[in-house]
């Protein structure tokens, strides 16, 4: 089984929306009573998509290369 490149980057971006509309939610609600909560809930979440964006795909590439946890399924148990 080959898995492309592109796959982990279509995998990363679609996590990360996920993730950052999660983390401008959170930062509106700890700002709220600010008067530019939206500006710095906005600029919390852009900041931690691009980091954790970067972070993931290296940390999906370091996953895909080890064989952790994976069996070959041509192979059947004890052979």
């Amino acid at each position: 089984m080959e898995v492309s490149k592109k796959r982990h980057i279509a995998k990363t971006i679609t996590w990360r929306v996920i993730a950052s509309v999660t983390t401008f939610i959170l930062a509106y609600v700890f700002f709220r009573e600010d008067p530019e909560a939206i500006t710095k809930a906005s600029g919390v979440a852009i900041a931690e998509s691009f980091i954790k964006m970067l972070l993931y795909y290296f940390h999906e590439r370091f996953w895909y290369k080890s064989n952790f946890g994976i069996k070959d399924r041509n192979v059947k148990d004890g052979e």
